[in-house]
């Protein structure tokens, strides 16, 4: 019976030998999905986490997996990195007793970059519950969006149309500001709710009745005019603009951005006075759909449940102006997403100017990226776009896990699929891009080299280097050295840190050898990363990639190769041969 199955095993074996000749897309692979449509793409780091994944990985732009962090949790939202290497990762730690809505998180933690777990943070119970967004604040400090719960009689209350009610229910958005406390917790030190600043012109008897369109700084309760599940608002990201001290939120529920004054106190962002703009946490500024406050129509909206709202950084092309991720659900057919930028009329003090009786300009985007053919590009839900220093626009279509780098003039120059878990279960929230080094600062250091070893004996030492150089100004100087090691194998550096180097020194080479972990047939991916020691913001990655030898039949290996692209068959044959 053993040698019928071993012989059957031979021949499906040399089938799919044959047939990976006539078929090149049997298996893809994670170089397969990469392309560098040509050299103008932007140099840097990708950050991102696969949707319901434990994982979260950091890649470069030739697809190479430079770090890996494993949580305990599954839901990964958003996921950030630290100028000293640390990552923080939104999760879903638990079913929740009351929220069930996408995006559903509870739950905050820090990694260090070799994943050991440093801090925790739990906001999930019965009343409120965390989901989609963070934001690391300057100081330390992390905004994170969150649903609280009011009963149907609170909602009535407060202005809402009972029609208007699907469930018994209504979760209302609200942010805080949460101050770390390692390993555990942290203090809540600000918030800011959307029930303060409600208004409807529903009820007379009820809380909040007002003139909707005289009042473009409230949020009316009764928008959208249909029944509504309990996550009404929908916030769906968070940015953190420090020159204004200003916080910008995407409202996917009202097809709207909103912008709030974070230098209120927790009692003056309760109201409509105080802080910086003298608002109190009234709305400083809303853009994409002047419909919920009465102040245009349908053909004046111009998002459609979008994600990703964020602020162009400084010094990059296009600063202080907003770009969004808009889905396009509910556009007019046919129906195509679009990323949007738009130039906020914002003076230098950070007041925004409206026309009484108009809605907030601008009346259109600055630029817009679209497909050709609009209906080729539809991402129905999650997804986000970044400005880059270059001045092209990084994008992510969530749902097909597809990231993709494109010029100002529309041309896509770089594009990736992401590969984890399968194709098939790729989504991605939306993604990070940093560059190597702050250009705000400007960057100094700069790094070459990649350390790939393959067939390496268990236990053997391997060996390698990469470069290292000031790139600075001829009357720079920089001192620099090794931070983080991969936690794996035996390493040795030489040298591990430089001082004083000028960019007259040219290239110093950097002797790298390792002791190969004692596991047979075994991949070790990871990563060196360097700093420069007077700016923590500028530092490089160096990839790794080590694979040890097989345990058996290494002289099988043309063939055994051809096996690691059909897994099923490989574990056949180790089965009976």
């Amino acid at each position: 019976m053993n040698k019928i199955l071993k012989f059957l095993t031979i021949g499906i074996i040399f089938i799919f030998f044959l047939s990976s000749f006539s078929n090149s897309s049997t298996n893809i692979s994670a170089k397969m999905v990469y392309e560098n449509l040509n050299n103008d793409s932007f140099d840097g780091y990708i950050l991102y986490t696969p949707e319901y994944s434990k994982m979260s990985y950091l890649i470069n732009n030739n697809e190479e997996i430079l770090q890996m962090w494993k949580s305990d949790y599954i839901q990964g939202m958003s996921v950030y990195l630290l100028d000293n290497g640390d990552i923080l990762r939104s999760d879903l730690p638990f079913t929740s007793p009351t929220f069930w809505g996408g995006g559903i998180t509870g739950r905050v933690e820090k990694f260090s970059w070799n994943g050991s777990l440093l801090w925790e943070f739990e906001y999930s119970n019965e009343v409120y519950c965390l989901h989609h967004d963070i934001e690391i604040l300057p100081n330390g400090n992390i905004l994170m969006t969150a649903w609280e719960y009011k009963t149907r009689d609170e909602a009535i209350e407060a202005g809402r149309n009972p029609n208007y009610l699907m469930f018994n229910y209504l979760w209302p958005d609200f942010i805080i500001e949460v101050e770390p406390t390692e390993p555990f917790g942290g203090n809540i030190v600000w918030e800011w709710h959307v029930w303060d600043h409600l208004i409807q012109d529903f009820d007379p008897s009820k809380d909040n009745f007002g003139n909707v369109s005289n009042h473009p700084e409230l949020i009316n309760i009764n928008y959208p005019q249909i029944p509504v599940p309990g996550d009404w608002n929908h916030i769906n990201s968070i940015d953190y603009n420090k020159e204004f001290d200003q916080i910008l939120l995407s409202v996917r529920g009202f097809s709207e951005i909103w912008v709030i004054d974070h230098s209120t106190t927790i009692e003056e962002s309760t109201g409509h006075t105080g802080g910086r703009y003298g608002k109190g946490g009234d709305l400083l500024y809303r853009w994409g759909n002047p419909r919920v406050y009465y102040a245009g129509n349908k053909s004046d909206q111009k998002l459609f449940d979008q994600h990703d709202a964020r602020w162009i950084e400084k010094n990059y092309p296009g600063q202080g102006n907003i770009l969004v991720f808009s889905n396009g659900n509910t556009r007019p057919e046919p129906k195509y997403s679009s990323v949007d930028e738009i130039e906020p009329p914002v003076d230098i003090n950070g007041f925004y100017y409206l026309e009484p009786g108009l809605p907030y300009g601008p009346e259109e985007q600055v630029w817009i990226y679209t497909a050709e053919n609009p209906p080729d590009f539809f991402a129905s839900h999650i997804s986000g776009a970044q400005r880059l220093y270059n001045g092209n626009t990084l994008i992510c279509n969530g749902p097909s896990g597809t990231f993709f780098e494109v010029t100002p003039n529309k041309e896509t120059i770089w594009q990736y699929e992401n590969p984890f878990p399968n194709l098939v279960t790729n989504d991605v929230f939306t993604i990070q891009h940093y560059p190597p080094g702050n250009p705000e600062i400007g960057a100094n250091l700069d790094c070459e080299g990649l350390l790939k070893w393959t067939e390496i004996k268990a236990g053997e030492i391997a060996n390698g280097y990469f470069q290292v150089q000031n790139i600075g100004d001829s009357d720079s100087l920089l001192n620099w050295e090794i931070e983080f090691l991969p936690n794996w194998g035996t390493w040795s550096i030489n040298p591990s840190s430089g001082i004083n180097l000028t960019p007259e020194d040219g290239v110093v080479t950097v002797e790298v050898s390792v002791v190969s972990p004692n596991k047979k047939n075994e991949e070790f991916i990871g990563s060196i990363r360097i700093k420069n020691i007077d700016n923590s913001t500028d530092w490089e990655i160096i990839p790794v990639y080590l694979k040890t030898l097989r345990n058996r039949a290494t002289n099988f290996n043309p063939f055994l190769n051809l096996l690691d692209r059909f897994q099923i068959l490989k574990k056949i044959f180790y089965l009976y041969f």
